[in-house]
């Protein structure tokens, strides 16, 4: 996990991995403390607690990449989280279910100036036309951290926002398209974000 840079303690500003951070981890603006999280919704939980507890912000924004399910979102299309909701693929053809006391559902602390947009938090990228078509049902894209974050922050009374672009489409050519497409979505979108004031 790379190291936190800081510039004051006010807000944390959170990637996935440093790509993501398109270069705000070496300038951080203002006000923001910059740090990863690692891949998955596990290791984002725990750094984004342990983050919270070390920099003690005021907020948190995530930024990432994500990939879209169906037609309704293209390829460096920006989003923000309107609600983070960790399910599988298993769920949702109905192959697996979820104990009813499970917390599933999480929803952002504040607005950004972006297309808010449902996210699937999968515990892995989906690879598969029929898995990508039936979580279309619950989301426009899916992500692979948000879950861990949000509910981190949730746990310690912290606002949290999530602004996202997409990468690739998921499905058989996911992985490809991402790496094709993530280090110019990361750019378009922390270019958006200053642009709109946010960062």
């Amino acid at each position: 996990m790379a190291g936190v840079t800081a510039s004051r303690p006010a807000r944390l500003l959170l990637a996935a991995f440093r790509p993501e951070l398109a270069g705000l981890d070496e300038t951080p603006p203002a006000g923001w403390t910059c740090a990863t999280t690692g891949v998955g919704a596990l290791a984002a939980a725990l750094a984004t607690a342990r983050l919270l507890d070390e920099v003690k912000p005021e907020r948190v924004l995530f930024v990432g990449t994500c990939g879209a399910y169906d037609g309704r979102l293209a390829v460096f299309d920006l989003l923000a989280a309107a609600e983070v909701v960790a399910t599988s693929q298993d769920e949702a053809l109905g192959r697996a279910h979820r104990p009813e006391a499970e917390r599933t559902r999480w929803r952002p602390s504040f607005a950004l100036p972006l297309r808010p947009e449902v996210v699937a938090v999968t515990p892995a990228v989906t690879g598969d036309a029929a898995g990508a078509a039936a979580l279309a049902r619950l989301a426009a894209v899916e992500h692979l951290e948000l879950s861990g974050v949000f509910a981190a922050c949730e746990a310690r009374g912290v606002p949290v926002a999530a602004a996202l672009a997409v990468a690739n489409r998921a499905g058989p050519a996911a992985s490809a398209e991402w790496r094709a497409h993530h280090a110019e979505a990361s750019r378009r979108l922390v270019a958006a974000l200053r642009e709109e004031g946010v960062l």
